[in-house]
């Protein structure tokens, strides 16, 4: 019995020296230190642990930016006629069968950026729509219109005929840190109104995703804000906000091997979808910008050349004759190492920073020469070195599902055509049914020459029964359309 009693008192003792030593390692695990303050804008709670005394714990509250952000954020339906054809029909029977007309359903969110009615997407979440609907989170839903869209950065801008609708504020995507708080609030697989919290792992990546295809003057900006919120198929097209409730990013791509969540999810930053959603609202296209520069990275190599202590900025390669670079009076191994006030440390950097500008806008280009670094006011140009916005919408024809402008005389000359006029976006419509693409170039309809939009919509208003359209592709290949009226 004293035996006994004695195994007891001692396990008695272990037990309560191992939980004061649990105790001990707890506090030290979970406890902040306590000289660090929270960020003065960041809401904050306090959690206070049982042992007096202890310091208490700081932990970031998203209650309010989730309540902000839900109403804010709204599901996007879409419905697209394709072609589809049956491989097995040519097999048996010999011939090719004839393709067959089917619905497709589509879906993804976006973000109400103004009370009456403008909403932010992405592109690859509208492209090809035949009918867009738009879903409350008050469960009212609309129809909507695409006012506009841009492959180069995934963004698109649609209308509903709606007023005093909930949006969020902007904030300021520059000012991201990496390691900060953020959520993800979106429609992920058909689940409305859901949000996620994660950090931001990283800034400025490109991971290729977005399309390249200069025929179409689709040229890709990618500096996407990554970060381990758990994003899925629906959430594209959705909000990125800060502890504040402020949009800092729309969320656009996940990286997976399985076409679901597995870590990290990308997002482009605020900055850019301002600049190309008050274009789109304002001028039907992106009023971009360029340098006039060929560019690559600084590696370590090139940086020991260029006597760098270190591979920082973005090395110049070359120069467009003619170009807003060259005129401003950089040169080819120039490093360039900040735009405005902000430091540019690779590619994606220089491009988000560009992008955020118009054609004729003056902006200081911070550069490194001779080991001395150089501010070169530089008067950015447009693609055809054109300094002031084209303030003229693309033409669009009601139930067409396309929109055109004038082809470029550059365009024409590369294609040794006489007229012409460029299809730049295909939305569904007449024209998707025929099988146009987007940077076809309108050359006659029906025998008469085409010359500016208007004449493509007096070409067919009113028209009825079957047009012929014809014209070239940029790559220079012709093609016929038969267009059902």
């Amino acid at each position: 019995m004293k035996r006994a009693f004695g195994y007891f008192a001692m396990g008695m003792a272990g037990a309560l020296a191992a939980l004061a030593l649990q105790n001990r390692f707890s506090q030290h695990a979970i406890i902040a230190d306590s000289s660090a303050t929270p960020h003065a804008s960041t809401p904050v709670r306090y959690v206070n642990l049982p042992t007096a005394g202890a310091t208490p714990v700081v932990a970031v509250d998203f209650t309010e930016a989730a309540e902000r952000s839900v109403n804010a954020v709204v599901h996007v339906t879409t419905e697209a006629t394709v072609s589809v054809r049956d491989p097995f029909a040519d097999f048996f029977w010999g011939y090719r069968a004839p393709s067959q007309q089917r619905q497709q359903q589509g879906a993804g969110s976006g973000v109400i950026i103004s009370p009456d009615g403008y909403i932010v997407t992405n592109n690859h979440v509208i492209d090809g729509a035949d009918r867009i609907l738009v879903h409350l989170n008050d469960r009212r839903n609309f129809e909507a219109t695409v006012v506009g869209r841009d492959p180069s950065t995934d963004i698109a801008v649609l209308k509903v005929d709606a007023n005093d609708l909930a949006t969020l504020d902007y904030g300021n995507s520059d000012e991201v840190r990496v390691g900060e708080w953020v959520l993800a609030v979106g429609n992920p697989m058909n689940l409305t109104s859901t949000v996620t919290a994660g950090i931001v792992s990283a800034k400025a990546r490109n991971i290729n995703i977005l399309q390249y295809d200069p025929s179409r003057d689709i040229f890709p900006i990618e500096s996407f804000i990554q970060t381990d919120a758990a994003v899925n198929p629906g959430n594209s097209g959705g909000a990125l906000v800060n502890a504040n409730g402020e949009l800092v990013g729309i969320n656009s791509a996940i990286a997976s091997t399985t076409g679901s969540y597995t870590g990290y999810s990308f997002a482009i930053p605020v900055n850019i979808v301002k600049k190309v959603t008050s274009d789109l609202v304002a001028y039907g296209s992106v009023q971009r910008a360029y340098l006039g520069v060929s560019i690559r990275e600084l590696d370590q190599d090139l940086a020991a050349q260029l006597d760098l202590d270190r591979p920082q900025g973005v090395y110049v390669n070359g120069l467009t004759e003619g170009g807003a670079a060259r005129d401003a009076g950089l040169a080819k191994g120039d490093v360039i190492v900040r735009v405005g006030n902000i430091p540019v440390n690779n590619v994606p950097q220089l491009q988000e920073q560009v992008s955020k500008f118009k054609p004729g806008d003056r902006v200081p280009v911070t550069v490194l020469r001779s080991g001395r670094e150089n501010v070169m006011e530089v008067t950015l140009r447009g693609r055809e070195g054109n300094t002031v916005a084209e303030a003229a919408r693309p033409a669009t024809l009601e139930g067409m599902g396309a929109e055109f402008r004038d082809a470029s005389g550059e365009e024409l000359k590369a294609l040794k055509l006489a007229n012409g006029v460029k299809v730049t976006s295909v939305n569904g419509g007449k024209f998707r049914a025929s099988g146009i693409r987007e940077g076809f170039i309108i050359t006659r309809i029906d025998q008469e020459p085409m010359k500016t939009p208007d004449d493509v919509k007096r070409a067919l208003s009113g028209k009825r029964g079957g047009v012929l359209v014809e014209g070239v592709y940029p790559n220079g290949m012709k093609a016929y359309y038969g267009l059902g009226l």
